[in-house]
């Protein structure tokens, strides 16, 4: 099964054939997409990419289509999250998918705002962490040991960071991991930057995909895609992982 997830940025409107483009050319089974505030553009994303459904709220940020009809899809909102998760289930297969957007911009409050996002996320998920399931997403965040070059953030991004203290302590990232799951790029490409923001000059590295530990030999690939088309298409690189079965 291919998973891709997918920022596709305000909404996507007037972007919508760059985005097909992008999202046929990697040929997924289900898309996660994020900033997906706009239902009508999911479902023309939908028709063009051949897919039998799809999911979208009015203002609401995470949103689905998969090629095949799903067994269950519901949203999610912790208490304290800025956006609901979404949990997907596939038809035939003992497999869940959560879509992930946690709270955005750089700076000290704001990677604390994402910790207690991502701690309500696990808590919600918990009584499904013994089977196999992916934590998808923008988690708007760095991994443990990766750096943020501050002079490539505009004026205004720079000036947040400053009066947060001028240093982020980025532990987002290591409180999934410290919970059992492993890192779907990094295992897969252990030296490759993986960089998948902003799309038209990438420096740093804010998509990810994980999976429990003990079903790390399900994930078969996980890749940042560089289509032709991505820099037209949106802000961020989506990423496309495929899991196998048992």
């Amino acid at each position: 099964m291919r998973l891709l997830s997918y920022n596709i940025r305000h909404g996507g409107s007037g972007r919508e054939a760059p985005l097909a483009a992008v999202v046929g050319a990697c040929r997924p089974d289900v898309v996660i997409f994020q900033e997906a505030t706009k239902p009508g553009v999911i479902e023309r994303l939908a028709s063009d990419c051949g897919m039998a459904q799809w999911a979208s709220r009015p203002g609401e940020s995470l949103a689905f289509m998969s090629r095949e009809r799903v067994a269950h899809y519901e949203w999610h909102r912790p208490r304290l999250s800025r956006h609901a998760f979404l949990e997907i289930v596939p038809a035939g297969d003992p497999l869940r998918v959560f879509g992930v957007h946690l709270a955005a911009v750089y700076a000290a409050w704001t990677e604390q705002r994402r910790t207690m996002e991502l701690r309500a996320l696990l808590g919600a998920i918990a009584h499904h962490q013994a089977g196999f399931h992916v934590l998808m997403g923008d988690f708007n965040t760095l991994a443990p040991g990766e750096l943020l070059d501050l002079r490539t953030l505009p004026h205004r991004l720079r000036a947040l960071v400053w009066l947060s203290g001028g240093r982020v302590r980025w532990r987002t990232i290591k409180i999934v991991l410290d919970a059992g799951y492993v890192d779907g790029f990094r295992l897969r490409h252990p030296n490759v930057p993986g960089l998948t923001f902003p799309s038209w000059a990438p420096h740093v590295r804010l998509d990810y995909a994980f999976v429990p530990t003990g079903f790390a030999d399900r994930l078969r690939t996980c890749k940042v895609v560089t289509h032709a088309q991505v820099k037209d298409a949106s802000d961020h690189h989506p990423i496309l992982a495929e899991v196998g079965g048992l």
